[in-house]
């Protein structure tokens, strides 16, 4: 529906001038703020200006712009999108980087977009057309036009009424025409379709009642009246013209499409029409000619004539000419019936070729179809990426090749990027009231002679109420008309600019300027053309900006807020000026500005660090670079100022201020740096720092943390001069390499300071630096050596730095050994080189070696050993003779030197005397042999005479660690354990060695020690000995002991517990409780002849002793007879009672302790010997069988209230089972002979009708669930067997579903097993699969704290397994068990206790 202008289009890339006045049909300027006055926001209708053009751009001039992406642009009509005058050609760009992979839900994901207004600004500009929307209002009043129905734009605009009625406007909002009139109106209908042709010279209007008319729009002649061009009683959907001005196309409320084709014979107006589409085959309900503008007439797709047709089922694409052909056909699939079809063309380029792109959606998902012609002359249409939305669409309308406007089912417009699926802008159009065409898809007019589906989606039609043209789409309200366009850039950056957005609208201005931004107007000519225009905005932005921010800086209040202000804004300024490359703008203008606000000024410079510190900020000014330098030191940010300064290029600056500013504030590294970049001197600084650390170090003195800072910067310094790299980073120019290395050398190598005193020792630099750190030190020259090519010249530096380091080093006596064996250990590793040039003296190696071994001085022994080892390691081996190096090792007791000489030799059972005799490393001695003997890569000879050696050692060893000893043996001497144990002489080292050995909870592996008996009882017997309170726990664990032996050993060393537990063990049960009930009485005899004072201990001691007795009868009485468990209760009673029949002073003291502890032994053996019995044993005593009982009166009344408390107990417990039980049975019993009714006729397994029998056989059989079979089919499915010659059933549905198999599985189980039952698997009781089914159901009736649920409970327990109530209550953690409930617990009350 983009009908061509009149005017041609302006050449491309012309940037227009300001255009000159426009014709007096214009709006005017003065007009133009009349009309803005209400309303400042909404469109200027300046927007209307149509401009003049010259030729239009061919095809080719289209396909061979260049762009910087696949997708180039598309030319707009340009007639309506002039904006401010000044960019006549307009288009937009994108760029391929900011499109998204091709992931279909996508835009699903981005429901929750971000404030697409902070991207891309404001998109899009929706402004009222007053004039036409006041003269809409007016004829409605004045000639009872009616309201509006249909619109339709080209270069004029025509708005259709209710009554009929066609006005027509120009471009100023003037009516031009009022077409037809109230009384046609009364005849026909509403105007329900309108349709202008592309030259705007004719005007087709559809009725509601069905009529078309065709209007002349120069004249505003009544041209032809159609009435019969499709079925009567049907209303007008579209009428649309093509791009043939004598061809149109309807679509009717029958949902059939027609073409109509207009001739003039003889000054006779005709039409013909032809059916295109039935409605009978389908309603269609959206139609959509492919019009092509005036430059791409010629394309080849354009003979065909393209119409597509949007039915409630499928897209069609049908050629009208040269003959009438369907290109393609496109089901919807599923979707909401009330939705609406939609239809839009538009040209676009893809991969370097302009081709139409068909976008159609129904619901939320837009399809885009790119239809291309090939060279045999056929159609091929491509599916495209599609568009997934979270709202239901109503209409679509492409604004340009690359962005659509979508309008959603709650009027809310949305502005899409097609290649990006970016949603750029979202905007609220309910003010517009927009028409809907309802009335007429529902056919009103005519009766209401519509299918419901057609209504259906009439609802939320409203293709007449939407028109586009050249960029722009008008919105046709009940009482207005809006209109929708772009903005251009630049209005688009002013727009956020009037918001006080500058961040916004700078990262909008940059978007453009990189070419990322979307749905871009307004931007001509190629890349550095537009980059130009963008940047000059962008410039012109800033400098505005720094006015106003130090205009509208706080006067007064907290320099908090001045910095917060400034902050705002500052560092977004220099960031686009460094952005943009602009740095004389920044350094010379703003910078200016800047410096009027001394806050404003601090913020600028601090803004600069990071880019100075990054390299991305160069050509500084020196005032700048002056004022940064300042502005740090009162700030006394030092750190920064150093980090700042060796980024810098300082030429510019005061060298001589500098290098004092660094000096004075000790910023060492920027000193440096100063005198090499900005002077080529590297000599001076390190003359400088080292008349700051070398006084101190020749005094000997120790350094400050601040020398060594500067000593250690100095080595550094040092190092990199001589590799080539700048300091603190970079590289030394390449030409410039050389020298400063030469320099550097000659200047360490000076015999004297250049101020030295007289009495100054020679060569002061080496000698400082090796006084300051030998190590380090060394390694710099080690790694310059590393670098050095082998010329002439590099040698000769070698041998003189080698020649004066001995000169120092060995002819002064004030070097500590490790810095005299660091040099020899550095000269090793340099001799050992192969491509090694040096000469040292041999005997220099020697005189070390005396002086590192000299046993006359014994500090620093260890550090002594390690500087040789070193020494040695690094390859100084070769300057020794081996054997006395071996001899001086030993004389100093350097233990590690031997053990490295020793493994150089091969001679491992040498190593093993040197670990022993070395304090530090003993321990490791049993790792080293272990490796040793168990580790690969040793031979036979090696290992054997390791072995040999460790075996002769074995009694050092054993002292050192008895544990890791024992060990050592049971791994690799098992077979030499008794000879061992023979030749120890020590008791004590045995002792331990044995229990090493033997003793499982030591940790040596049992397994591996096969040791006659014997030796076992030679352990147990020094343990009597040596620790006699752990004879019980280690007899518990050992495991290889024989027991008449031990026993004999224990009773030696009257271990009586130890005695009785191997007597236990042993079997003889009445031998062990003698020895315990022997003990005890000996202790009661004690107690009783004892003295005053040490009853306490002992009372505790007797507890102990008669716990461990009554332990022993309780752990035997279950396995002797009546008679046996007399024998040792009895006696243990008598024994506890006899001290209390024994009258005296004492016995009042502990009476009650007695008395306690039989009644203890009582309670005991009630469990095992009849209370008779107990009774008659206890009158028949002697003593208590006189008297009044009276004794033993506390006795006798305990034992008769535990016992009517147990009575009480079982008698309770009793009564509640077989209450359960009898009530359980009687449901059990109900539910099994209640009559069952089934659920369905018809068998749940072939489902045929129960009367359906296959053979006579053939049973039904009815479950108590409801469900019903043919026995036949049961036993298809295993559902049946024959249990003691009854047949036993189980209902398949509830077998399999609700069990998840658990009954099938016992099923089947018991086919396996025939004799047994299938009570087995599943419960205690010998139930059949139907009484189990019928319980479960009962079970499921009663889920409470019934009886019958604990019962259940208490039976969950599978197969003979004793479960207490404990494991019955956790045995099913799922269920909350009823044991849980509080309610369930007995509340029992404890017998009273007998009053004494």
């Amino acid at each position: 529906m983009e009908a061509a202008p009149e005017q041609d289009p302006c050449p491309a890339g012309a940037e227009a001038e300001p255009c000159p006045e426009p014709p007096a049909h214009r709006l005017s300027v003065a007009e133009l703020d009349r009309e803005l006055d209400s309303r400042s926001e909404l469109i200027d209708d300046k927007e209307f200006d149509i401009p003049q053009v010259d030729t239009p751009p061919t095809l080719e001039s289209i396909l061979n712009e260049t762009d910087d992406e696949e997708e180039s642009f598309i030319l707009e009509d340009p007639f309506l999108l002039n904006i401010d005058n000044t960019d006549t050609h307009s288009y937009d760009t994108s760029s391929v980087a900011s499109s998204d992979s091709g992931d279909r839900t996508h835009l699903k994901r981005k429901k929750k977009l971000p404030d697409s207004l902070s991207l891309h600004g404001s998109v899009i500009r929706l402004s009222l057309l007053k004039g036409i929307s006041a003269q809409i209002v007016s004829a409605a009043d004045k000639v009872d036009a009616g309201l509006p129905t249909a619109i339709a734009a080209s270069n004029l605009i025509a708005v259709g009424t209710s009554h009929g009625l066609a006005l027509i406007f120009d471009q100023n909002q003037a009516l031009r025409l009022c077409l037809g009139s109230t009384a046609v109106g009364a005849q026909y209908g509403a105007i329900s379709a309108l349709s202008i042709n592309n030259d705007c010279s004719r005007l087709l209007c559809g009725f509601a009642k069905g009529q078309i008319t065709m209007w002349d729009l120069a004249s505003g002649k009544l041209l032809r009246s159609i009435t019969d061009a499709h079925p009567p009683g049907t209303a007008i959907l579209h009428i649309k013209f093509t791009d043939d001005p004598t061809l149109a196309i309807c679509n009717d409320s029958g949902g059939s499409v027609f073409e109509l084709s207009f001739k003039r014979v003889m000054g006779v107006r005709t039409c013909e029409s032809r059916c295109l589409f039935s409605g009978s085959k389908g309603e269609v309900c959206c139609i959509e000619p492919l019009h092509a503008k005036v430059e791409l007439r010629d394309h080849p797709i354009t003979q065909y004539s393209l119409l597509a047709m949007a039915s409630l089922t499928k897209i069609l694409v049908i050629g009208l000419k040269p003959s009438l052909k369907v290109w393609m056909t496109f089901p919807y699939g599923r979707m909401d019936p009330s939705s609406v079809p939609l239809l839009a063309w538009h040209f676009v380029a893809v991969q370097s070729s302009v081709n139409p792109m068909l976008a159609f959606c129904r619901g939320d998902v837009v399809h885009f179809l790119l239809v291309k012609r090939d060279d045999t002359g056929a159609i091929h249409v491509t599916k495209q990426r599609q568009l997934h939305l979270h709202y239901d669409l109503i209409n679509f309308t492409w604004i340009n090749s690359r962005t659509a406007v979508l309008l959603d089912s709650v009027e809310k417009l949305h502005v899409i990027d097609r290649q990006t699926q970016e949603e750029l802008e979202t905007i609220e159009i309910s003010e517009v009231q927009l028409v809907y065409n309802s009335s007429h898809f529902k056919s009103l007019a005519t009766g209401g002679n519509v299918s419901e589906a057609l209504a259906l989606v009439g609802e939320k039609a409203c293709y007449q109420s939407i028109s586009s043209c050249g960029g722009q789409i008008f919105y046709l309200g009940t009482k207005s008309v809006h209109v929708m366009t772009l903005r251009s850039w630049r209005e688009r950056v002013d727009h956020l600019l009037k918001q006080e957005r500058l961040t916004d609208a700078l990262a909008l201005a940059w978007s453009f300027y990189e070419g990322k931004a979307k749905a871009v107007v307004g931007l001509s000519g190629d890349t550095s053309k537009r980059k130009a225009v963008i940047a000059d905005r962008m410039v012109e932005i800033l400098l505005h900006y720094a006015d106003r921010i130090l205009k509208k800086c706080p006067d007064q209040g907290k320099i908090q807020v001045m910095e917060q202000h400034f902050q705002d804004v500052v560092p977004v300024i220099v960031d686009y000026c460094l952005l943009l490359q602009r740095t004389d703008l920044l350094f010379n203008q703003i910078y200016d500005k800047m410096s009027e606000n001394s806050v404003a000024k601090g913020i600028f410079l601090e803004c600069l660090e990071p880019y100075i510190l990054s390299d991305k900020l160069m050509g500084i000014t020196a005032q700048v670079m002056k004022d940064l330098l300042l502005h740090f030191q009162d700030k006394n940010r030092l750190e920064n100022l150093e980090a700042c300064i060796v980024h810098m290029d300082i030429t510019s600056l005061d060298i001589q201020q500098v290098v004092l500013l660094c000096w004075e504030n000790r910023l060492y590294d920027a000193m440096i740096y100063v005198y090499n970049s900005g002077m080529n001197d590297f000599i001076s600084p390190m003359e400088k720092l080292f008349k700051v650390i070398a006084p101190p170090l020749n005094a000997g003195k120790s350094l400050t943390d601040e020398q060594v800072v500067m000593g250690n910067k100095l080595l550094v310094y040092i190092s990199c001069c001589l590799a080539g790299r700048a300091y603190p980073l970079g590289d030394i120019p390449e030409d410039l390499v050389p020298l400063v290395k030469n320099q550097v050398f000659e200047f360490l190598i000076r015999l004297h300071s250049t101020e030295g005193s007289v009495d100054e020792e020679v060569y002061p630099y080496v000698r400082t630096l090796l006084h300051f750190d030998t190590r380090e030190f060394l390694n710099v020259l080690a790694l310059t050596f590393e670098d050095f090519k082998n010329d002439k010249q590099a040698v000769e530096y070698q041998q003189r730095i080698v020649d004066i380091l001995l000169k120092v080093m060995v002819e002064n006596s004030d070097f500590t050994p490790s810095q005299v064996g660091c040099l020899f250990t550095f000269l090793a590793r340099q001799l050992a080189k192969p491509n090694n040039t040096l000469f040292v003296n041999r005997t220099l190696f020697d005189q070390v070696l005396e002086f590192l071994c000299s046993p006359d001085d014994d500090s620093r022994h260890s550090e002594r050993q390690q500087v040789l080892l070193e020494l040695l390691q690094a390859g100084g081996i070769v300057q020794f003779e081996e054997s006395r190096l071996i001899q001086m090792a030993e004389k100093a007791e350097f233990y590690q030197i031997c053990e490295f000489m020793y493994e150089r030799e091969l001679r491992y059972d040498k190593i093993i005397g040197c670990y022993l005799r070395d304090p530090v490393r003993k321990e490791d001695v049993f790792n080293y042999i272990h490796n040793i003997l168990s580790m690969p890569g040793y031979s036979a000879e090696e290992k054997q005479s390791v072995w040999q050696k460790a075996l002769e050692h074995i009694e050092e060893l054993l002292l050192l660690s008895p544990c890791k000893a024992a060990d050592l043996v049971a791994i690799h001497f098992s077979e030499q354990i008794e000879s061992i144990i023979t030749n120890l002489q020590d008791q004590f080292l045995l002792f331990q060695f044995l229990r090493s050995l033997l003793d499982p909870r030591e940790g040596v592996n049992q397994d591996l020690i096969h040791l006659p008996p014997c030796i076992t009882e030679q352990f147990v017997e020094l343990l009597c000995q040596y620790s006699p309170d752990q004879v019980l726990e280690t007899l518990k664990v050992l495991e290889y002991c024989r027991l008449e032996e031990t026993i004999q050993i224990t009773q030696k060393h009257q271990l009586h517990e130890a005695s009785s537990y191997l007597l236990e063990k042993k079997g003889d049960i009445h031998g062990a409780f003698l020895v315990m009930l022997e003990r005890l009485q000996s202790k009661l005899q004690m107690l009783t002849q004892g003295e005053e004072g040490s009853s306490e201990p002992l009372l505790e001691n007797i507890e102990d002793t008669l716990t461990k007795t009554i332990a022993l009868c309780q752990r035997n009485s279950h396995n002797l007879d009546q008679q046996q468990r007399e024998a040792l209760w009895f006696p243990l009673l008598e024994a506890m009672m006899s001290p209390q029949k024994s009258s005296g002073s004492s016995q009042c003291r502990y009476s009650e302790s007695l008395k306690s502890l039989t009644m203890q032994v009582l309670n005991n053996m009630a469990a095992f010997i009849a209370l008779p019995s107990i009774l008659q044993r206890i009158l028949q005593d002697p003593v208590y069988g006189k008297g009044k009982l009276g004794e033993i009166q506390g006795l006798v009344l305990g034992m008769l209230d535990t016992f009517n408390y147990e009575q009480t107990l079982l008698e309770t417990t009793t009564n509640l089972l077989n209450h359960d039980l009898h009530w359980s049975l009687c449901n059990l019993r109900a539910s099994v002979t209640r009559g069952l009714t089934p659920k369905q006729d018809y068998c749940c397994i072939c489902l045929q009708q129960y009367k359906r029998r296959q053979e006579t056989a053939d049973e039904i059989i009815v479950f108590s669930c409801g469900h019903l079979y043919h026995s036949l089919c049961l036993l298809s499915k295993e559902c049946g067997t024959v249990t003691k010659g009854l047949m036993r059933w189980m209902c398949y549905k509830c077998n399999s579903s609700n069990k998840g198999g658990k009954l099938s599985e016992s099923f089947s189980e018991l086919k396996k097993r025939s004799g047994a039952s299938l009570a087995q698997t599943s419960s205690e009781s010998l139930l059949d699969p139907q009484q189990i089914q019928a319980f479960d159901q009962l079970c499921r009736l009663n889920r409470g704290t019934s009886r019958l649920a604990l019962l259940t409970e208490l039976s969950r327990g599978h197969g003979g397994e004793k479960h207490g109530l404990l494991s019955a209550a956790h045995g099913d953690p799922a269920a909350s068990s009823v044991f849980q409930n509080e309610n369930f617990q007995l509340h029992l009350v404890p017998p009273p206790l007998a009053e004494d």
